[in-house]
């Protein structure tokens, strides 16, 4: 596997930032980036010329990673040769949340193939049920295939979200890359790293991803309580207090706000709400949300082996990031430090992650975590 990267800014516009070698004869071009840069047309034609073979793929971001760097209104552009793997893609429109799981099912379907050894979804952030999508995935994938990804992201402002595949951004659109080859070996992890604080509250009606009640009550008007002044600032200040969703098996997932309808008194969420369930407040531990990122790394090395990364696809949550703010680049300087500094480090920060996480061996949507995808081959 041969692996480099460009990045654009308005300061220095376009410059190299990891020299690799994949050249024109790259097969698979991950584009992060903030959405006006994303969709400007000659930047796609520039990269174009550069990789005229390669599959484009990529999303917008609430901030892009690239190496140990986190940048806001750039254009990161990692493009991968590689010399024993194939990779496909596939996309499907979306036009509702009600869509998302038929949508997860046919983009699985869609990629079905001999070797199929991993799957990497982005998809718009706000159009999508991330669970749903998860779901429809997952319930047509066999279960020896990997399943990573996540939502694309629009800053703070929970507006408009496009998503790259091999043809011009659009939004509602979701796009999945298969990878087929005995000889590419994955690994990936997921850690959060909140604490919850409060009562638990059972979930006392929910549609799908849309929260009406806890213990009867009006779920909004209760999350304002908590919140207090930080409520004039929603949804974009839901960020900083997620909801803690446990179920009746015990697992825990975190979940937070993609919008608010003052008139229904209802939130929406990335990922499903399901009556019954509980659901308790939390905050951050900066120092705990830092070791989270390296504990991501940790989990992705060990699924490794012997094996050592050659690329990484680091997507943490835009929550993490307004809390972090400028504290920000030690969790990407935590993943560095883990898994050294062989792997370009690619990816950025989104509105939901797509990773089986801890314990959980099947793969999951979270919210609020630092999710890594390692690839190596040999």
């Amino acid at each position: 596997m041969k692996v480099e990267q460009k990045t654009w800014t308005a300061a220095e516009g376009w410059r190299e930032t990891a020299p690799g070698g994949a050249g024109s004869e790259a097969q698979l071009v991950l584009l992060f980036g903030a959405t006006a840069r994303l969709g400007a047309p000659s930047a796609m034609r520039q990269i174009r010329e550069w990789y005229p073979e390669a599959l484009l793929v990529g999303c917008s971001t609430a901030g892009e990673i690239c190496g140990t760097a986190v940048c806001d209104d750039s254009l990161v552009v990692t493009a991968v040769r590689f010399l024993r793997t194939q990779v496909h893609l596939a996309q499907v429109p979306v036009g509702s949340m009600e869509e998302s799981y038929a949508a997860g099912a046919a983009l699985a379907k869609a990629l079905q193939r001999p070797g199929l050894t991993q799957v990497l979804v982005l998809s718009d952030g706000l159009k999508v049920n991330g669970t749903e999508l998860v779901r429809g995935l997952r319930a047509n994938l066999p279960d020896s295939v990997g399943l990573t990804g996540g939502l694309a992201g629009d800053g703070p402002h929970f507006q408009h979200t496009v998503v790259c595949a091999n043809g011009v951004p659009a939004a509602g659109l979701i796009a999945a890359v298969g990878f087929c080859g005995e000889q590419l070996h994955v690994g990936y992890g997921s850690v959060g790293g909140w604490d919850a604080f409060g009562p638990e509250r059972r979930i006392t009606r929910s549609r799908r991803n849309v929260l009406y009640e806890l213990d009867g009550r009006s779920a909004l008007a209760l999350y304002k309580e908590y919140l207090g002044p930080h409520a004039a600032g929603l949804p974009a200040s839901a960020l900083r207090f997620p909801l803690a969703l446990r179920g009746d098996e015990g697992r825990v997932l975190v979940r937070t706000v993609l919008s608010i309808d003052e008139r229904e008194q209802s939130m929406t969420f990335a990922g499903d709400m399901p009556e019954g369930a509980y659901a308790r407040l939390m905050k951050a531990n900066f120092d705990r949300l830092i070791d989270g990122a390296a504990g991501a790394a940790r989990a992705g090395l060990e699924r490794l082996g012997s094996f050592r990364p050659e690329l990484a696809v680091l997507i943490s949550c835009v929550g993490r990031k307004l809390v972090l703010q400028q504290r920000v680049e030690e969790e990407v300087e935590c993943v560095r430090e883990v898994l050294g500094t062989g792997p370009v480090l690619t990816g950025f920060y989104s509105y939901g992650e797509i990773c089986p996480s801890g314990a959980v061996t099947r793969c999951e949507l979270h919210n609020q975590t630092m999710t890594i995808t390692a690839f190596s081959e040999s």
